[in-house]
């Protein structure tokens, strides 16, 4: 059963505008919360205006576009083939994730409120909101509670409360119970990207404009070098750069403000880090960052216990290296399970996906999955730096929000409602910038005034503390968490780099993974098809290398490849050319958006770039 959302009609020359089209398509929205949004593109020819249109939100504009007198702050401008077409808004946001849609609601309410009209809208990668989202995830309703205090009643798919609370250590064949660190009372086993789904039906209906589909791909700048808004990129290039008959020109939105929530590791958002000096700024430290690679399976009813939680350290990790897994007991006989390795790692030998393969064969949670079966796969980055590592996130004509300035708390596995929180501070900066004449600067100082600065202040040496080792870092954040409860006079800092941490080869022995035996365990293609991984082959690759000879030159006899390993998407491969040289083949259509090769790369040769929008992985439930 599906019940209709349709689009909001925003003008009376919609029909005549839209002629070609017959009528306005709609969305169907599935009771689970997921979505089959259809990108139809459309060539329009009317008025002269050639314009590719999304049926999810670019249509919508086209009706303000005609009639742009009467919408202050909105304005279109026509142009050639040959340049892009310009669309003006009060507010761009770049990312339909929790952050970028509390921000975009958060606005909305304030319009309201004071009876005022600005106009916003959110521009997505992905080719539906919430397809690119994933996380473990045990959420904190704080920040929901503050922004839609009626989620209960409005269907929020936030319905799963957390039963049962488990902390295990493992080694090889053993499980040892410890005491639970984490109080989850209150909290929810969730699907993080049916929620953002939610929220984004709820900023629709707030007057949001959300343009999926489309990814933002480069920072326009004004001639006093602030940002104005961004451009999306163009469509229909092929691979070797020509333009295809689909070809059509990148849009440019420009806004009064521009917020990014691009998540983790966002590409606009290190470019403005480094252009503006933020971390220094901030006097912040560098980012550190880990890779989670998540299944969401279906298990046997007698073996399902709806919103049981476990997280676990040890096994198979070794001493060395910080990491731990998840368990969570999703409604639906539905479990996440997925395990988070810190990309601070010495060994290049060590394989991420290949890690959590075995993991699933452990004697205490094999028999959890055995008969079951596996309904999708993802991986993703998550930033672990915490407080010692948000930059300045104001820059001029905008600011960084969400997980793209890193508000991950660590001992609480917890960032969406911290990114959520930040989204809402960083509205009601822009609303009285835009409206009353006050300073952007002022999220930055709500920021360290509000919860999320204060949370993440007690959690600041949690992390840190492990680059001793697990069996350090375990006492030390033992003595934090129950003694001194986050009030230490110190604050540790973070060690190398993660792409720093990485060791030559030639001081660890290469490490034997058993063979996937297809019940439990998966090798990379099976993985990726549960992933619904999709780009067109004929399109630049986005992955670049700022040399290409590095590869052959210094990762392989340095560190033995290992791009072929830290990938969770098998998208890096060294294969052998004519001359039975070792050569390094990307397969740029398995990427997961997960940036770990953005990170990771012990040269930092590899730069990841937005591909054609819509393109990437297809989450549903993660």
């Amino acid at each position: 059963m599906h019940r209709l959302i349709s689009l909001r009609s925003k003008s009376n020359s919609l029909k005549s505008l839209f002629n070609p089209l017959k009528s306005p398509q709609k969305h169907s929205i599935s009771a689970d919360g997921s979505s089959c949004f259809h990108q139809s593109w459309s060539l329009l020819a009317s008025k002269g205006c050639f314009n590719w249109v999304s049926s999810y939100g670019l249509w919508k504009n086209c009706a303000k576009m005609t009639n742009f007198q009467k919408n202050q702050g909105f304005v279109r401008r026509f142009s050639s083939e040959a340049q892009r077409e310009s669309i003006e808004y009060d507010v761009v946001i770049v990312g339909a994730g929790p952050a970028g849609l509390s921000a975009a609601i958060r606005l909305k309410q304030l319009c309201s409120e004071k009876d005022v009209d600005l106009s916003v809208c959110v521009v997505e990668k992905g080719p539906e909101v919430g397809a690119h989202i994933l996380s473990g995830n045990v959420f904190e309703p704080r920040a929901l509670d503050e922004l839609l205090p009626r989620w209960k009643e409005e269907e929020a798919p936030v319905n799963v409360p957390v039963s049962s609370d488990k902390f295990w250590f493992l080694t090889k064949d053993r499980a040892f119970s410890l005491p639970c660190p984490f109080d989850n009372k209150g909290n929810y086993v969730i699907s993080l990207s049916q929620l953002v789904r939610w929220m984004g039906i709820k900023a629709e209906e707030f007057g949001v404009e959300i343009y999926p589909g489309f990814a933002a791909s480069e920072i326009l700048y004004d001639a006093n070098d602030s940002v104005v808004g961004i451009g999306t990129n163009d469509m229909g290039i092929a691979k070797d750069g020509s333009k295809k008959d689909t070809f059509q020109r990148g849009v440019e939105l420009k806004g009064r403000v521009t917020l990014l929530a691009e998540g983790c590791r966002g590409s606009l958002s290190e470019k403005l880090v480094k252009k503006y000096k933020l971390r220094e700024k901030g006097h912040a430290q560098h980012q550190t960052y880990a890779l989670g690679i998540k299944e969401v399976w279906e298990i046997d009813e007698s073996k399902h216990k709806p919103g049981a939680v476990l997280h676990t350290l040890g096994w198979p990790l070794d001493q060395k290296t910080y990491g731990g897994s998840f368990l969570y007991h999703m409604k639906d006989r539905q479990l996440s399970i997925g395990l988070v390795v810190a990309l601070n790692y010495h060994n290049p030998y060590l394989n991420p996906y290949e890690e959590f393969q075995k993991f699933k064969h452990h004697p205490a949670i094999r028999p959890l999955l055995e008969g079951g079966t596996v309904i999708q796969y993802g991986a993703r980055t998550l930033n672990e730096g915490g407080i010692q590592s948000i930059p300045y996130p104001v820059f001029p004509g905008g600011a960084i929000i969400g997980c793209s300035a890193g508000f991950l708390n660590v001992p609480k596995i917890k960032g969406t409602h911290t990114a959520m929180k930040s989204g809402m501070l960083a509205a009601e900066a822009a609303f009285g910038s835009l409206r009353e004449g006050t300073s952007l600067e002022s999220y930055w100082e709500t920021l360290r005034s509000s919860w999320i600065w204060d949370e993440l202040h007690r959690a600041r040496n949690y992390r840190p503390a492990f680059e001793y080792g697990v069996i350090p870092g375990m006492a030390f954040s033992s003595l934090e968490h129950y003694i001194l409860k986050g009030r230490s006079p110190f604050t540790l800092k973070h060690g190398k780099p993660d792409h720093e941490a990485t060791n030559a080869a030639r001081l660890h022995s290469p490490i034997e993974y058993p063979k996937p035996d297809g019940v439990l365990s998966f090798d990379v293609p099976t993985s990726l098809h549960r992933s619904n991984t999709n780009h067109n082959h004929d399109q630049p690759a986005h992955l670049r290398l700022k040399d290409p000879k590095i590869p052959e030159t210094m990762n392989l006899p340095e560190y033995a490849g290992p791009e072929s390993r830290y990938c969770p998407a098998r998208v890096y491969e060294y294969v052998s050319d004519e001359n039975s040289q070792l050569k390094l083949h990307i397969n740029a259509q398995n990427c997961l958006h997960c940036k770990a090769c953005d990170i990771k790369d012990p040269n930092q040769n590899i730069e990841w770039t937005v591909p054609e929008g819509g393109g990437g992985p297809g989450y549903s439930v993660m």
